[in-house]
Protein backbone atom coordinates (compact mmCIF):
# COMPACT_ATOMS: atom_id res chain seq x y z
CA UNK A 1 0.00 0.00 0.00
CA UNK A 2 1.10 3.79 -0.61
CA UNK A 3 0.45 6.73 0.85
CA UNK A 4 -0.08 8.25 -2.88
CA UNK A 5 -3.60 9.41 -3.57
CA UNK A 6 -4.19 8.38 -7.22
CA UNK A 7 -7.30 10.49 -8.29
CA UNK A 8 -9.14 11.20 -11.34
CA UNK A 9 -6.08 13.75 -12.60
CA UNK A 10 -3.68 10.75 -12.39
CA UNK A 11 -3.64 10.33 -16.02
CA UNK A 12 -2.97 14.07 -16.90
CA UNK A 13 -0.29 13.79 -14.34
CA UNK A 14 1.01 10.86 -16.26
CA UNK A 15 1.13 12.19 -19.44
CA UNK A 16 2.41 15.62 -18.20
CA UNK A 17 5.45 14.07 -16.53
CA UNK A 18 6.07 12.19 -19.85
CA UNK A 19 6.26 15.12 -22.52
CA UNK A 20 4.66 16.17 -25.03
CA UNK A 21 2.48 13.40 -27.71
CA UNK A 22 1.67 13.05 -31.03
CA UNK A 23 -0.91 10.99 -32.11
CA UNK A 24 -1.58 9.99 -35.62
CA UNK A 25 -5.70 9.65 -35.65
CA UNK A 26 -6.28 9.20 -39.57
CA UNK A 27 -3.79 9.55 -42.73
CA UNK A 28 -5.48 10.28 -46.18
CA UNK A 29 -4.84 11.44 -49.84
CA UNK A 30 -6.79 14.80 -50.25
CA UNK A 31 -5.53 15.30 -53.80
CA UNK A 32 -3.75 13.46 -56.36
CA UNK A 33 -2.81 14.39 -59.70
CA UNK A 34 -0.45 12.72 -62.27
CA UNK A 35 0.19 14.13 -65.61
CA UNK A 36 2.01 12.24 -68.65
CA UNK A 37 1.58 14.61 -71.86
CA UNK A 38 4.11 12.81 -74.10
CA UNK A 39 3.57 9.38 -72.92
CA UNK A 40 4.47 6.96 -74.40
CA UNK A 41 7.14 8.94 -76.76
CA UNK A 42 8.55 10.31 -73.35
CA UNK A 43 9.21 6.84 -72.46
CA UNK A 44 11.68 5.48 -75.15
CA UNK A 45 15.22 5.66 -73.73
CA UNK A 46 15.79 8.83 -73.73
CA UNK A 47 19.72 9.01 -72.11
CA UNK A 48 19.55 12.71 -70.67
CA UNK A 49 18.36 13.30 -67.15
CA UNK A 50 15.55 15.22 -66.54
CA UNK A 51 15.23 18.56 -64.61
CA UNK A 52 12.95 18.17 -61.27
CA UNK A 53 11.34 21.08 -59.62
CA UNK A 54 10.06 20.55 -56.40
CA UNK A 55 7.58 22.38 -54.15
CA UNK A 56 6.90 21.68 -50.32
CA UNK A 57 4.02 23.21 -48.23
CA UNK A 58 2.40 22.68 -44.82
CA UNK A 59 -0.60 23.76 -43.56
CA UNK A 60 -2.46 22.84 -40.55
CA UNK A 61 -5.48 23.75 -38.41
CA UNK A 62 -7.20 23.31 -35.53
CA UNK A 63 -10.65 21.32 -35.44
CA UNK A 64 -13.89 21.95 -33.45
CA UNK A 65 -13.26 18.21 -31.73
CA UNK A 66 -9.68 19.63 -30.51
CA UNK A 67 -7.57 17.58 -32.91
CA UNK A 68 -5.58 18.84 -35.59
CA UNK A 69 -5.51 18.60 -39.50
CA UNK A 70 -2.16 19.12 -41.07
CA UNK A 71 -1.76 18.71 -45.03
CA UNK A 72 1.21 17.96 -46.31
CA UNK A 73 1.23 19.05 -50.47
CA UNK A 74 3.89 18.30 -52.55
CA UNK A 75 4.43 18.66 -55.96
CA UNK A 76 7.43 17.46 -59.10
CA UNK A 77 7.60 18.62 -62.11
CA UNK A 78 10.02 16.35 -64.84
CA UNK A 79 11.28 18.10 -67.76
CA UNK A 80 13.91 18.17 -70.59
CA UNK A 81 14.78 20.47 -73.56
CA UNK A 82 12.11 18.87 -75.46
CA UNK A 83 9.16 19.81 -72.66
CA UNK A 84 7.68 18.07 -69.87
CA UNK A 85 7.93 14.65 -68.99
CA UNK A 86 5.46 13.84 -65.87
CA UNK A 87 4.05 16.24 -63.31
CA UNK A 88 2.54 15.07 -60.08
CA UNK A 89 1.14 17.05 -57.09
CA UNK A 90 0.16 15.34 -53.65
CA UNK A 91 -2.08 16.58 -51.11
CA UNK A 92 -1.29 14.22 -48.20
CA UNK A 93 -3.43 14.82 -44.76
CA UNK A 94 -3.54 13.46 -41.36
CA UNK A 95 -5.70 14.38 -38.04
CA UNK A 96 -3.32 14.52 -34.95
CA UNK A 97 -4.06 14.40 -31.24
CA UNK A 98 -1.32 16.95 -29.60
CA UNK A 99 -1.02 16.45 -25.92
CA UNK A 100 1.58 17.93 -23.58
CA UNK A 101 2.43 20.92 -26.12
CA UNK A 102 1.73 24.78 -25.15
CA UNK A 103 0.16 27.15 -27.51
CA UNK A 104 4.10 29.07 -27.81
CA UNK A 105 5.24 25.74 -29.33
CA UNK A 106 1.84 24.48 -31.37
CA UNK A 107 3.20 25.78 -34.67
CA UNK A 108 6.26 24.56 -35.00
CA UNK A 109 4.60 21.06 -33.86
CA UNK A 110 2.18 21.22 -36.69
CA UNK A 111 4.49 22.60 -39.23
CA UNK A 112 7.25 20.27 -38.74
CA UNK A 113 6.81 17.34 -36.31
CA UNK A 114 3.62 16.05 -38.09
CA UNK A 115 4.78 16.53 -41.21
CA UNK A 116 7.58 14.07 -40.38
CA UNK A 117 5.20 11.55 -39.76
CA UNK A 118 3.22 12.74 -43.18
CA UNK A 119 6.16 12.27 -45.35
CA UNK A 120 6.98 8.74 -45.69
CA UNK A 121 3.73 7.78 -47.04
CA UNK A 122 3.64 10.13 -49.40
CA UNK A 123 6.75 9.76 -50.58
CA UNK A 124 5.83 6.20 -51.38
CA UNK A 125 2.51 7.22 -53.17
CA UNK A 126 4.83 9.35 -55.51
CA UNK A 127 7.28 6.82 -56.00
CA UNK A 128 4.16 4.44 -57.14
CA UNK A 129 2.14 6.89 -59.68
CA UNK A 130 5.17 8.00 -61.32
CA UNK A 131 6.72 3.53 -61.59
CA UNK A 132 2.64 3.29 -62.73
CA UNK A 133 3.15 6.19 -65.44
CA UNK A 134 5.92 4.63 -67.09
CA UNK A 135 9.27 5.70 -65.45
CA UNK A 136 11.63 4.74 -62.83
CA UNK A 137 10.09 5.32 -59.03
CA UNK A 138 10.42 9.09 -58.61
CA UNK A 139 12.13 8.89 -54.68
CA UNK A 140 11.74 12.23 -53.07
CA UNK A 141 14.83 12.76 -50.98
CA UNK A 142 14.20 13.50 -47.20
CA UNK A 143 12.92 17.18 -46.81
CA UNK A 144 14.14 19.43 -44.02
CA UNK A 145 10.66 19.87 -42.92
CA UNK A 146 12.40 22.78 -40.07
CA UNK A 147 14.29 24.21 -43.15
CA UNK A 148 11.37 25.13 -44.29
CA UNK A 149 9.22 26.15 -41.92
CA UNK A 150 12.02 28.75 -40.76
CA UNK A 151 12.17 29.92 -44.38
CA UNK A 152 8.24 30.39 -44.81
CA UNK A 153 8.61 31.83 -40.97
CA UNK A 154 11.30 34.39 -42.29
CA UNK A 155 9.41 35.54 -45.48
CA UNK A 156 6.23 35.80 -43.77
CA UNK A 157 7.92 38.09 -41.18
CA UNK A 158 10.23 39.93 -44.03
CA UNK A 159 6.77 40.80 -45.70
CA UNK A 160 5.08 41.45 -42.41
CA UNK A 161 7.89 44.64 -41.46
CA UNK A 162 7.97 45.59 -45.52
CA UNK A 163 4.35 46.43 -45.33
CA UNK A 164 4.63 48.11 -41.79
Amino acid sequence: MTDIDVGADAPETAQAAEGPGIRILAQFVRDLSFENPRAPEALRGAAAQPQIDLGVEMNARGRDDGFFEVDLKLSARASREDGALFMVELLYGGVFQITGVGPEDMEPVLLIECPRYLFPFARRIIADVTSDGGYPPFLLDPIDFAGVYAARKAETEGQQVGHA
